[in-house]
């Protein structure tokens, strides 16, 4: 045996195949492949070997692009390069699972405003927004600009809808003006109407968020302090008396002031009706029990986090900081360190995150590099895709709709992209 045929055979490595997706499975008997393989290769065995199989049913070929997965993280470099990071042998059979790569997400509409776009929200076929100009704007989800709407006096720095309709809609918004406004908006005849106003923060209000059930809301922002806040118009605390303004719009007081953070609350969360979810630049993020209002739990990290979201889907939280990453905390854990992923690719402050609501694993970033990006959390160095468009900082994302990516920023647009992943919402 020359020594050839030695380096050949030393670079050979035993594989097998599964896959989860029934219409794409082929025998998972072992093969010898070169342990070099990269992911392109990869594909073509896979495909001939179906191919081979479909000829046999007598059935169309097909050429479907395959992700795949080696110890529960997505092959971006060499095989062997992958199993020596993991520090697995080559000698054993390595069993690579394979599934349908994600498509790009397909740029569609830009919603240009006339000032920087710090919130955004979609909900039924409805987008709002939030402006530095201190207006609100409606749009629809083909990018018809609706109405705009004023009456805070600071930039609008959280927007979120509480319920739509065929004929009317609620939203609420918070502003650096230090007031909450919760609005009614009559589809038909095109007008809006300020229901309450929101009295108590101190400081600018950076962030709020609807419980699931409707009835609350809660807010966040410069003054450390995290408010809830009763969404019906005609609640009233009790011996709270209830002031109207000339424009008859309620002033109405929280529910609950709950202090415990140090900083700006920069993120804020109802994760079920009852308790909610806090980041703030005091490099904490807090598990609130928001009937009886106390702390349940309290995570540390070790940079202020600007933004957070949390997975129905996986029990996780994906945060965004100033040092450029992106990390995963399990919840669920009870061992071990609460990080379970970093994502490192963007080139300054990551300031929004958000993850999908159909795929446990996909989610997207935003940042002061003018990027958005769409990561698989199998995968922390490699981003999926690069969504581009913005010219200057992203502010806000939302993917409330899984059809859809939207994201804001500092070049006064909001940018939307199809998930081509997804079929139908």
């Amino acid at each position: 045996m020359n020594k050839k045929t030695v380096t050949n055979m030393a670079s050979q490595i035993q594989v097998k195949f599964i896959t989860t997706q029934e219409q794409y499975a082929i025998p998972d008997f072992p093969l010898s492949i070169d342990s070099k393989i990269e992911c392109k290769s990869l594909n073509i065995i896979v495909n001939k070997i179906l191919n081979d199989k479909l000829s046999e049913d007598n059935q169309d070929a097909l050429n479907v692009d395959f992700d795949f997965l080696v110890n529960g993280e997505l092959l971006r470099t060499p095989l062997d390069v992958h199993l020596s990071q993991k520090n697995e042998p080559n000698e054993k059979v390595v069993v690579i699972e394979y599934m349908e790569a994600t498509p790009s997400p397909e740029p569609m509409d830009c919603l240009i405003h006339d000032d920087w776009v710090s919130a955004i929200h979609f909900k039924k076929s409805w987008i709002i927004t939030g402006c530095y100009d201190n207006s609100v704007h409606i749009w629809t989800s083909k990018g018809k600009h609706k109405i705009g709407i004023s009456g805070h006096t600071g930039p609008v720095k959280a927007i979120k809808w509480i319920s739509v309709s065929d004929d009317s809609a609620t939203f609420v918004s918070g502003s650096q003006d230090q007031s909450i406004r919760v609005w009614d908006w009559d589809i038909k005849k095109g007008t809006t109407n300020c229901l309450q106003i929101g009295r108590g923060h101190e400081r600018s209000v950076e962030c709020l968020s609807v419980s699931p059930d409707l009835t609350r809301f809660a807010t966040g922002g410069w003054d450390t302090m995290l408010k809830i806040w009763s969404s019906d118009p005609n609640f009233k605390p009790a011996d709270v008396p209830v002031k109207k303004q000339k424009s008859e719009a309620k002033i109405m007081p929280p529910i609950m002031t709950l202090p415990g953070h140090k900083e700006n609350i920069s993120a804020v969360q109802f994760i079920n009706n009852s308790d909610l979810l806090t980041s703030s630049w005091d490099h904490t993020i807090k598990h609130w029990d928001g009937e009886i209002g106390g702390i349940k739990t309290e995570i540390v990290g070790n940079k202020s986090f600007f933004n957070h979201d949390y997975s129905e889907l996986n029990g996780s939280i994906i945060t965004c900081s100033s040092d450029r990453h992106i990390r995963l905390y399990d919840l669920r854990s009870k061992e071990g360190s609460l990080v379970k992923g970093t994502y490192s690719s963007h080139k300054q402050w990551v300031t929004t995150v958000k993850w999908s609501k159909t795929d446990q694993y996909h989610f997207v970033s935003g940042g002061y590099d003018n990027q958005m990006k769409l990561w698989d959390s199998r995968s922390s160095k490699v981003p999926l895709f690069e969504l581009t468009g913005h010219e200057d900082k992203v502010m806000c994302s939302d993917w409330t709709n899984p059809q859809l990516i939207l994201s804001g920023g500092a070049d006064n647009t909001v940018r939307i992209f199809k998930n081509k992943n997804v079929k139908s919402v």
